[in-house]
């Protein structure tokens, strides 16, 4: 059972999951635990599934978060996976321009990634904590 990740050959797939307002953050199985604790730096929360083969892992963004909040949040989160060395895919429909410009300007600026500011102030859930468009 492979993800978008897996199947494209990038380091992290970010998409909305049909039918839904969820919005995934896929990585590679097996990614680096850097890459999976960059995404949960950058807001997205962590889902695991464990089978009797392979634990899958993979990010959402917080359920709780407006539809523009977390295509802010996706496209956010590329500036800074970017910086980091890894390939990214966003689909258009969670792309916001708008929020990639200030997100690397805030790049520039600092020198560790955080959440965009309407991410990082809305209230956290129970849970623990080239950029190519299709």
């Amino acid at each position: 059972m492979g993800n978008r990740a897996d199947d494209a050959g990038t380091d992290v797939t970010i998409y909305r999951k049909a039918l839904s307002d969820t919005v995934h953050a896929d990585t590679p199985t097996g990614a680096p635990e850097h890459l999976l604790d960059l995404l949960d730096r950058l807001g997205f929360e962590r889902q695991t599934l464990p089978t009797p083969g392979p634990v899958y892992v993979w990010h959402e963004a917080p359920a709780h978060l407006s539809e523009d909040a977390k295509k802010q949040l996706a496209t956010h989160a590329v500036p800074w996976l970017h910086k980091a060395g890894y390939v990214v895919q966003i689909d258009n429909d969670v792309w916001d321009i708008a929020a990639y410009t200030n997100a690397a300007t805030a790049m520039r600026n600092q020198s560790a990634p955080a959440p965009p500011p309407a991410v990082a102030a809305a209230p956290t859930s129970a849970r623990p904590a080239g950029a190519c468009r299709r």
